[in-house]
């Protein structure tokens, strides 16, 4: 029987710490790292909940978990240790009537609570789940702010904008947030998912129909809007201004607003200010694409919520070769189980080398010549085309020399050699070990990621 002797006490640990993290203006990280639940205890132990297997090792990797024990031992003067379970294992009886940590009045992040009655909302993928999303370093930010959303809607955070490249997940966390709440409650609120392109071209049909009152009650008496690729709106002056409109109507009654992109808003072209700062008012979230540890996990859960098996050492494979998105690693792993399937028998990592060598050796974005990448990453950091390509060896021209090297080993099927002699005749070890210094550092520095991913789009865009 869990005794709850200590469940005031770990409520003011965390308290004390969110303050402490708030006065040093660190308070996001607060919200991100010490996402737990309290479930039990004895008198020696408290089973907290948390939300992933991934999210418990980092904060004791980060030293947060050991900071919960050391808070609690100031406030009771008895070593007490922390115990977790995964959210979303099945609870025990005593455990039924669990409590959260609540940051703040209007702030609620905590583990994903699955709803006693399953409902499908008639525009929303039934799979697009908060349960069914692994979360990684490059997603953990929206992955929570989403859910604190979907929980407390249209106060929590409001609006938020999800950008990022293709395949990333930022649809699968907006759609999350729509079956949340649908699930929660029903038809009792207006929940309504739609793409830009489809939201411009409604409107436009109703102008032509003479129906632009029912298109304006449909949606602003919405209770939530998930809007899909804003990008599409980039031009498009009219369908710009009803969104204007239908933003304010719903922000002033506090519904829940969500939108993606596939950049930041400050890199879109041809968009009304008055929009633009709408959609900069609440969260801007940069999705990055998963280091290998979370494109592993993903891979793993796509296997468990299919009921399928590939072995590690495939998985591993896959793993490592593929990172750009999650759309590309469910379409190695499908490919890997369908083959198991038609032929089988078991897929060994041969047999993965063979079938995905074709997969692997594809550019990411088509043919795109170096000189392009080399001239806009050279425009970008005000150096010249020949800067790129000297030998000069002042970190201005150095950097943004390795960050080319890089980007074109990424987009192109150049090989170290061959890129060497697009790069002004370098050998082998020193385009390798360009590569790997940059693809060490964007680990560890997200503005370096966020720069590069607005490169490629650049050099994606150039001269269309």
């Amino acid at each position: 029987m869990a005794e709850q002797n200590y469940r005031e006490v770990f409520a003011e640990a965390m308290t004390q710490i969110h303050d402490d993290y708030r006065q040093s203006g660190k308070e996001s990280e607060f919200m991100l790292w010490f996402n737990v639940t309290y479930l039990k205890d004895t008198l020696s132990e408290i089973t907290v909940s948390v939300a992933s297997e991934f999210m418990w090792r980092q904060m004791v990797s980060k030293g947060n978990i050991q900071k919960i024990e050391s808070k609690i031992y100031e406030l009771v003067g008895q070593k007490i240790t922390l115990s977790y379970v995964i959210n979303n294992e099945p609870k025990t009886e005593e455990s039924a009537d669990d409590s959260t940590y609540t940051p703040s009045k209007s702030q609620k992040i905590t583990a994903v609570e699955k709803p006693a009655e399953k409902k499908k909302h008639p525009q929303l993928r039934e799979d697009y789940t908060f349960d069914n999303f692994v979360p990684g370093e490059n997603s953990m930010y929206a992955f929570n702010a989403s859910l604190a959303a979907a929980k407390n809607p249209g106060k929590a955070y409001n609006p938020i904008l999800i950008y990022g490249g293709v395949g990333l997940g930022k649809t699968h966390l907006m759609q999350a947030v729509g079956n949340y709440m649908y699930a929660e409650h029903g038809s009792t609120q207006k929940i309504c998912y739609v793409s830009a392109e489809s939201f411009g071209n409604e409107f436009i049909e109703s102008i032509r129909t003479k129906t632009t009152e029912k298109f304006k009650n449909k949606y602003r008496k919405l209770d939530v809007l998930l809007l899909d690729d804003i990008h599409f709106l980039q031009g498009k002056d009219a369908t710009q201004e009803e969104l204007f409109y239908t933003f304010n109507a719903l922000y002033d009654k506090n519904c829940q607003l969500v939108f993606t992109c596939d950049r930041p808003v400050t890199e879109l072209k041809n968009i009304e200010e008055r929009l633009s700062t709408r959609f900069s008012r609440g969260l801007n979230i940069d999705l990055q694409p998963p280091n290998y540890e979370t494109r592993r996990a993903i891979l793993e859960k796509k296997m468990e919520i299919q009921g399928k098996h590939i072995s590690h050492e495939v998985i591993d494979y896959i793993a490592k070769n593929v990172q750009t998105n999650v759309r590309d690693l469910e379409s190695c792993l499908t490919k890997m189980i369908g083959y198991a399937e038609l032929v089988g028998k078991n897929v060994t990592i041969e047999i993965a080398q063979q079938q995905l060598r074709d997969t692997f050796a594809q550019p990411l974005s088509g043919s795109i010549a170096v000189e392009t990448i080399q001239r806009v990453v050279a425009n970008h950091y005000n150096i010249s085309l020949s800067d790129i390509k000297s030998n000069k060896r002042s970190t201005k021209f150095v950097i943004p020399r390795q960050i080319a090297i890089y980007i074109a080993r990424n987009l192109t099927e150049y090989s170290y050699p061959e890129l060497g002699i697009e790069f002004g005749g370098r050998d082998h070890s020193t385009m390798m070990h360009s590569y790997e210094k940059i693809e060490n550092a964007t680990k560890t520095d997200s503005s370096l990621n966020t720069t590069i991913q607005q490169l490629i789009r650049d050099i994606k865009d150039y001269k269309k």
